[in-house]
C-alpha cells in the first residue's frame, strides 16, 4: 500500500505545523475573523488545534489516503477536510487563504496518491451529504457530486428516466464523471449535462451550465478553483423495465471486455483516437489505447505489484502489493514503449497526485516482468 514513512514523515511535520515552528502554518491558511461553527461535531483522530470546531465536517492530519482509493496505494494528506455538506464546505473555502494549496477528490476510482503524500489540504467530497439524488420535472435527475453513477443511473431507472443508464457502467462519483465528461458505449457526461452548483476558492455557490463546463473528450474547464457539489443531467422518459433491460447488457458486454473484478482505476489512457468506444464494433481501432499497448508488446507488462491487465491492457492494476510507484512507473514505461513502436504519444487517463517519496524511504527497485 505504501506510504508508511511519508506518514510518519508528515505526522512529524503537522505537530510543528500545529505548533508553529514550520514555515508552513496551519494557522495561515485560514482567513482571519473566524467564528466557531455551532454545528461542528467532536473529531476523531488528530485534530488540528483551533480548527476542528469551526467546521461540521471532519479534519485529519497525516490522515492516510490509500484506504481511500480503488488502487489501494499512496500516502497520506497534510490535512485532510471532509465538509458534511455543501454548506460546510462553502464555510471552509470561505475561511480559507488563497495560498493555501488545496487538493481535491472524491471516491479515488481514478486516482494515483503518489507513495510521499500529498501537501496541503485534501478535500474529500463524499458521504450522505453528497451523495442525494432527486429526480425533477422533465425527465431531470439532480445529485450530489458524491452519488456513486451506479447508484444514480439506477435511481433514474426508477424513475422512468432513460439515455442516463451509461452512467451504470462507469466506476466512481458522478462530480468526477461531470469534471472529467465520463462516457462509454458512445454515450458522454456532455450529452446530458444541463447545470451543475459549485463552490468557488472564496465559498461563494455559483450555478454553472454547458458552456461554463467547456466539455471536451475526457476533460472540462472550470472555472479555476470551482468544486462541483451538485450536477443536474437531463434524459428523456422512457419505461423503467427498458432502461434496466439495456443497464443489464451494458454490464454484461463491460463483464466480457474488461478485469471488473481486478483492482484497477479504469482506464489508464485516453485514446488517441479522440473517442471512447462505442461497443458497436462502428469504428476502426488502430487509435485505441489499448490496440496500440498491446501491438507495443505490454499486454501482461509488470513491474513489482501492478501489471498491465492480460485481459485489457489499458487497465493499469494493481496485482497484490503495488506500490504508486510501481503503478505509475508501469505507465510511464508503457507510453515509452508505444512512442518508440507507434510514434504516439499516450496521454495518461488517471489522475495523479501527491508526490514522491524523499530519498531513502523507497525500498528495491522491482522488476520488469512479462516481457
Amino acid at each position: 500500500m505504501g506510504g508508511r514513512a511519508a506518514a510518519g514523515r508528515y505526522a512529524g511535520r503537522i505537530g510543528r505545523v500545529l505548533s508553529g515552528r514550520s514555515s508552513i502554518n496551519a494557522a495561515e491558511w485560514m482567513r482571519e475573523g473566524v467564528r466557531p461553527n455551532p454545528a461542528a461535531r467532536r473529531m476523531t483522530g488528530p485534530r488540528p488545534e483551533g480548527l476542528a470546531a469551526r467546521f461540521a465536517g471532519r479534519l485529519h492530519a497525516g490522515r492516510p489516503l490509500w484506504p481511500l482509493t480503488w488502487l489501494r496505494v499512496g500516502g497520506p494528506a497534510e490535512l485532510l477536510f471532509i465538509p458534511s455538506d455543501a454548506a460546510d464546505l462553502a464555510a471552509f473555502m470561505a475561511e480559507l487563504s488563497p495560498e493555501a494549496p488545496v487538493t481535491i477528490i472524491g471516491v479515488g476510482s481514478n486516482l494515483i496518491v503518489r507513495d510521499g503524500g500529498v501537501p496541503g489540504i485534501v478535500i474529500r467530497i463524499a458521504g450522505r451529504g453528497f451523495g442525494a439524488v432527486e429526480p425533477l420535472p422533465g425527465a431531470r435527475i439532480r445529485a450530489g457530486a458524491g452519488a456513486l453513477d451506479s447508484r444514480f443511473a439506477e435511481a433514474a431507472a426508477d424513475a422512468g428516466v432513460g439515455g442516463l443508464e451509461f452512467l451504470r457502467t462507469i466506476p466512481g462519483s458522478l462530480g468526477g464523471a461531470a469534471a472529467m465528461n465520463a462516457g462509454c458505449y458512445g454515450a458522454y457526461m456532455a450529452d446530458v449535462f444541463e447545470s451543475a452548483e459549485a463552490v468557488t476558492r472564496a465559498g461563494e455557490t455559483i450555478t454553472l451550465g454547458p458552456d461554463d463546463m467547456n466539455f471536451a473528450y475526457r476533460s472540462t474547464s472550470l472555472p479555476e478553483g470551482a468544486i462541483l457539489t451538485s450536477v443536474t443531467l437531463r434524459g428523456r422518459p422512457d419505461e423503467p423495465e427498458a432502461i434496466r433491460a439495456r443497464m443489464t447488457a451494458a454490464l454484461a458486454k463491460r463483464a466480457e471486455t474488461q478485469p471488473v473484478k481486478d483492482r484497477t482505476a479504469g482506464s489508464t489512457f485516453r485514446n488517441p483516437a479522440g473517442f471512447s468506444s462505442t461497443g458497436r464494433g462502428d469504428h476502426g481501432q488502430e487509435l485505441m489505447a489499448w490496440k496500440l499497448i498491446d501491438e507495443a508488446g505490454c499486454r501482461g507488462l509488470r513491474l513489482g505489484g501492478a501489471v498491465m491487465n492480460e485481459m485489457h491492457p489499458n487497465f493499469l492494476t494493481n496485482a497484490g502489493g503495488a506500490t504508486a510507484a510501481d503503478l505509475e512507473n508501469l505507465g510511464e514505461l508503457v507510453r515509452k514503449r508505444v512512442l518508440n513502436s507507434s510514434g504516439i504519444k499516450l496521454e495518461w487517463e488517471i489522475r495523479r497526485i501527491g508526490v514522491r517519496p524523499e530519498a531513502g524511504e523507497t525500498g528495491k527497485k522491482p522488476a520488469i516482468t512479462g516481457e
